[in-house]
C-alpha cells in the first residue's frame, strides 16, 4: 500500500446508507483544499456512493483498499472553482 499521509479519519463502520456518505459529505466541507481524508467503512453501497458523491463534489478519491469486507477510502479535498 502507498504512503499517503491522512489529515484527518472518519470512521463509519457498522453505519449503513445514507449515513456513510452524508458525514463523509460533511466531514469534507470543514476540511482545507488538499487535506486527505481517510473514510472507513463496512456498507458494500459504499462502493458505488462515495465515488458518486466525489463526481458532484469535485474532490478527488486517491485510493480505495478494501480488506475483510472493510473499505478504507483516500479523499483529497480539492479547490472549488
Amino acid at each position: 500500500m502507498e504512503d499517503i499521509e491522512v489529515s484527518l479519519t472518519l470512521d463509519v463502520l457498522s453505519f449503513h446508507c445514507p449515513v456513510p456518505v452524508h458525514e463523509t459529505k460533511r466531514t469534507l466541507s470543514s476540511m482545507a483544499v488538499g487535506e486527505v481524508l481517510l473514510v472507513m467503512a463496512d456498507d458494500p453501497e459504499t462502493k458505488m456512493d462515495i465515488p458518486a458523491l466525489l463526481n458532484r463534489s469535485g474532490d478527488s478519491l486517491l485510493s480505495v483498499h478494501e480488506e475483510a469486507g472493510e473499505y478504507h477510502y483516500y479523499i483529497r479535498k480539492e479547490e472549488k472553482s
